[in-house]
Formats: C-alpha cells, structure tokens, sequence
C-alpha cells in the first residue's frame, strides 16, 4: 500500500442515478440503533500474523483490528497512530508512543512490542515473505540471512514510550513504511504464550487498533467489536463489523445487497449489468493497482525460455483485454508494471519515463516461438500450466487467455484453478508455468513497485533473478536524489518489456455499491481498503 498517490483518485464517482433501488435495501445490514454493519468477504483471510501477512484480505482485517506507529487519513496523508510524533532524518528515526496506547486486553503498547515484531519477522525461521521491507533499518538483512542476531538490529527502546531506529542507508520514505502492516507491533508474552498457533483463531490475537476481533468460523463468518480500549475510541462510531459472509461469487454477493444483508459488493462485468439494470447507485474507485501475467524462472520451468515469453508478449492485447474480457468501466489497459498514477520527479512517473508498447504482430510473434523451440530442442513447446484463483471472473480470464495461446501460437495452457489460499501456496512453492498475479501498493513511493522483481523479494513469486535489476532497486532504494532514483525506475521499467519479465494486463478500477445510510467509508490506494474505522450510519 504505497503512497505517491493520486488523492482525487480516491472520489466516490456517481455512474447511474439514484433510483428506487435503494428502496429495496433493507435496514438489517446497517443499524442505526446499534451502529452495526454486514459485510461479505470475498476470501477467508489467510494470515492474521501481521508479521507474516502478504495479502489484502489479510489486510483489510488487520488494518481495522491493528495499528502502527503512523496511519493514514482519508486523503492517504500520513497522521499520528501509536506515536504521537516522531523525528526522521538521513540517519534514522526517534518515534514517541502516546501514553494512552493501550492492547485489547488493556495493557500498555510499548516501545517493545515494535522492535519484537520486527525481530520477530526478521528471523530466517519466520519465513515472512515482507521481511525485505524492513531492510533499511540497520543490520536487518543480515539478520534475515541469517549472518548477524536479532539483538544486533538497530532499533533502540529508550523506555517504554522512545523507539529510536538507525538507518542501514539513508532512506527517504521510511515513515510511509511504519504505517505497513508489517510495522505492526506484536507483544512478547502473549506472542510466546500461543506460540505456533499465534494468529489462528480469535482467541491467539491481540489487538491495538479501533476493533478487536471476537469471533472467527473459519471459511464462513468473522466478527469486530469496537476495542474500548483504543486511544481514540471517543472518535470510532461503529460498535462492531459483522462479515458474516465470505464467498467469490459476485452474484451472490449482489444478492446478499439487494436482499439488504450486506452493506458493500464489488461489481464485475454480470453484476453490473444487472445493478444497472435495477438502476443502483454504482460507484467507482481507482485502487492503485495493477494486473499482470508472471512467469516462473525457476531452472525446471520452460517459461525461463526468453524468446518463447517474448512470443507470448506480442499477441497479447490489453486493450482487447480490458473491452473485451474485464468489460467493466473504470480499468486502464495494462502497459507497464509502475502504474499511472506514480509521481516521478517533477510530474507523474509514467509521463516522465514513457513505457514501451510492444506492438502486437503475429508474424514477430511466430519468429520468437521458433527460435524458442530450437533452443529448447523440441518440435512443440509443452502445455503450459496457468495458476488462477477459482472466482468465474478468473476462469473467463483464464479461458480467454488458453484461447489467445492457442489460435495465435498453438500452445496448449491447461487451466489450474486453486482456492486463494491454495493459489498463494502454489505461487510460493513455484507449482506454475504463469500465474494471474496482481500487485497493490504497500506505500506510497514508486519503490512499492520498484522492488517487487528483486532477487531478494519473496513476492517475487516466480524467482526472476537479474543483477542489474537489483543494481538498479539498491539505487533506487538509497538515493536522496529524485531523478537519480527516477532514472534508475525508468531503467527497470525498460527491462521488465525487454526481457518479458511479466506481460502486463490492466490497471485496476473498480465498481461497487455502499448502502446509502453507510458514511465516512474511506476508499484509498494505501492502507485497508475499503477503510470503515470512521464509518457511521445515519438515521
């Protein structure tokens, strides 16, 4: 969840009029009396261990029921959390921690229940796959291969209420970083108490932020009251968030609205069809994200072959893509792995640094695909497994894809269709050819992108391993200068088109409807989205 980011993207955009379709939604998903809301959840949320926690449904717990030393306000602007202020220069960090910051079970948040976590996801045994994003403090990387203790990392508690961090190299953006969710803090006794089952169930976490999770059944409902003992408690208006669905099926989901059990859905090509049709208020939001095919370059998979990615590479069409398969308003044609919305040095990134558009061209195309079969040594290159997630929105995207492999190129892709959970676990074992990935932003800097394809990011699922990549991410991670840094970015931006690192699809905006007596919902490109922490209903 970065930050560099267009704030006026996060404007709720009114497509189709109001209409008596709101007559239609009942009270029971939004109560006034109680101030209680319902949601659906598309996925199970996979990992609570906030130290370990690589997704956004993950996340978007994590951000209502847990705070960091700094959070966001509704523009994405970063604001006081735990620390009432702090102090950053070249060097380092002094962060002071509001004495009234207290866990849910109402003992005080400390200055070391930041520097355990960190230690915590730095441990080689914790295998967290955002370990990297704590590299610039000092000795974090050794301590995270293993070369150095936890004890030697450079982060001091002073007392109960100073943290003071040294910088490994000078960093120009660490303060969006602590607002992360692997900045979150975690607490020693309790932490050691639950041991490997830490984070599994309701009862194995503890909370520091404006809910705390009460009740979990895995696979089917989970439940957030407001933590009494949160600092600004006076300001949180929700009494309790009742996701008491969790199902992939967008039309499910429509149904569960209209019917006025849920208060939001996400809207696909079917659905919005059919809200318009019942002429719902539909908004829009542009997420910051971006959508991609990845490949895997581990030595056993065919997909290392560079002539045969670049093949692929010119008989996809995102524009075709984008019309044709996604057919939703909202969503930009995929042309570069750093999306539009990233500021560069003077103006936005993307008009600064001009991606490459590789051309589509058939003949070109076919060129490639022979010189790939002659290196590889075979007559016909083998199916291609592509790993996707099980939503109907996926299979069409797969579907149209084994369609575009087949009459451009004569590839045959067998379609593996895995649970969000399985699918995760898959791209981290490398069990794909291609995988339909996607990346949001962490934070607020073009580096949220930026290292997303180093040797040294676990997110790197298909282990793309280049050293001037990496040249170029170290540059890009340690300059004070912006347009060293921005020229560094241009340079890996060339290099994903050149070498077919990824074949980018489209820039995601999507559309939604919220229950109109819902309001201060936040809807932003970094931190929990959709963000109901300040949420109310009115009467």
């Amino acid at each position: 969840m970065r930050r560099l980011f267009f704030p006026f993207l996060t404007v709720l955009c009114l497509i189709a009029p109001l209409s008596d379709g709101f007559a239609q939604i009942s009270a029971s998903s939004a109560d006034f009396d109680t101030q209680t809301i319902t949601l659906a959840l598309t996925q199970e949320p996979p990992q609570l261990n906030s130290m370990k926690a690589t997704d956004q449904v993950s996340a978007l717990i994590l951000g209502h029921v847990m705070e960091g030393l700094l959070s966001y306000d509704r523009r994405g602007k970063i604001i006081p959390g735990v620390a009432e202020k702090w102090e950053i220069d070249s060097t380092g960090a002094t962060f002071w921690l509001r004495k009234d910051a207290r866990w849910s079970d109402g003992k005080p948040v400390t200055a070391d229940d930041f520097l355990f976590a960190w230690q915590t996801a730095l441990k080689p045994e914790t295998a967290s796959e955002y370990s990297f994003i704590l590299y610039s403090i000092g000795n974090a990387e050794d301590i995270n291969k293993g070369k150095k203790p936890t004890e030697s990392l450079a982060v001091t508690v002073v007392d109960d209420h100073t943290l003071t961090v040294e910088f490994e190299t000078p960093i120009g953006y660490f303060d969006k970083l602590v607002a992360f969710t692997t900045f979150f803090p975690a607490r020693r006794d309790f932490f050691k108490a639950r041991g490997d089952s830490y984070g599994a169930d309701a009862k194995d976490l503890l909370f520091n932020g404006p809910f705390r999770m009460t009740d979990w059944v895995h696979s089917a409902s989970l439940k957030m009251v407001k933590n009494e003992h949160y600092w600004d408690r006076d300001n949180i208006h929700l009494n309790a968030i009742n996701a008491d669905y969790i199902t992939e099926d967008s039309r499910a989901r429509l149904n569960l609205y209209i019917d006025g059990k849920i208060v939001h859905t996400r809207l696909d090509g079917e659905t919005y069809k059919d809200a318009l049709t019942q002429r719902q208020r539909i908004r829009s939001f542009t997420t910051g994200s971006v959508f991609y095919l990845e490949y895997n370059f581990r030595e056993d998979r065919i997909t290392t072959n560079r002539n045969l990615r670049k093949a692929i590479q010119h008989v996809f069409d995102p524009e075709e893509f984008v019309n044709k398969v996604l057919a939703t308003p909202g969503n930009l044609p995929g042309r570069s792995l750093f999306p539009v919305w990233l500021g560069g040095v003077e103006d936005k990134f993307r008009r600064e640094y001009k991606a490459a558009e590789p051309k589509i061209d058939l003949a070109l195309a076919r060129d490639y695909l022979e010189k790939a079969k002659v290196e590889l040594g075979v007559e016909k290159i083998p199916p291609l497994v592509l790993l996707v997630g099980n939503s109907p929105t996926s299979a069409k995207q797969a579907e149209y894809l084994q369609g575009v492999f087949k009459e451009k190129l004569d590839i045959d892709v067998k379609i593996d269709i895995q649970t969000f959970k399985q699918r995760l676990a898959k791209m981290t074992s490398g069990d794909f050819d291609m995988v339909a990935a996607g990346w949001g932003p962490d934070f607020d800097d073009i580096m949220t992108f930026g290292d997303l394809f180093a040797s040294w990011n676990l997110n790197n699922r298909g282990r793309y391993n280049n050293p001037d990549y990496d040249r170029l991410v170290r540059i890009g991670m340690t300059s004070a200068d912006p347009k060293t840094r921005m020229d560094a970015m241009g340079e890996l931006q060339r290099i994903l088109t050149e070498d077919a690192v990824i074949i980018p699809q489209y820039e995601q905006g999507v559309i939604y409807l919220m229950h109109p007596k819902v309001k201060g919902v936040v809807r932003r490109v970094v931190g929990a989205d959709p963000d109901f922490r300040r949420a109310r209903i009115v009467k």
